[in-house]
């Protein structure tokens, strides 16, 4: 990143969830279910925004607070000290949400896998209700 940037603390937060498709309003979803996107993560994100030429840094140990199983959110700064805009095409948070979110369908990474394999094998030990037989 540039070396005069300003206050980190007071850059705009994206988490995946704002663009996610699959969450409704209010499990925290910021844009329409039709612009958004499915299961987006923090990386794909960070990704889109260095396409956009937008500065951003992907935190990995956040997590959503409505959601903490939701891990990683994107800072992004979208002007400049001056108050120009880094990217005038992207003018606000929302605008900004989504772009990315047109644009994370497409990352490289998404071309191959499109759903994480479910690992929840859970296997029952023993069938059966347990407990004392009856006589």
């Amino acid at each position: 990143m540039d070396g005069g940037t300003p206050n980190f603390k007071k850059w705009n937060i994206l988490y995946p969830v704002y663009i996610n498709s699959k969450k409704t309003i209010a499990e925290g979803r910021r844009i329409s279910a039709t612009k958004a996107c499915e299961n987006p993560t923090a990386l794909e994100i960070g990704d889109c925004c260095g396409h956009l030429k937008i500065p951003f840094a992907i935190e990995l140990d956040k997590a959503y607070p409505r959601d903490f199983m939701q891990v990683g959110r994107v800072r992004v700064l979208l002007k400049r000290p001056d108050g120009s805009l880094h990217n005038p095409v992207v003018a606000s948070k929302k605008q900004l949400m989504v772009r990315v979110a047109e644009l994370v369908p497409r990352h490289p990474g998404r071309t191959k896998k499109q759903e994480p394999a479910a690992t929840s094998n859970a296997v029952p030990t023993k069938s059966g209700k347990g407990g004392k037989k009856k006589r």
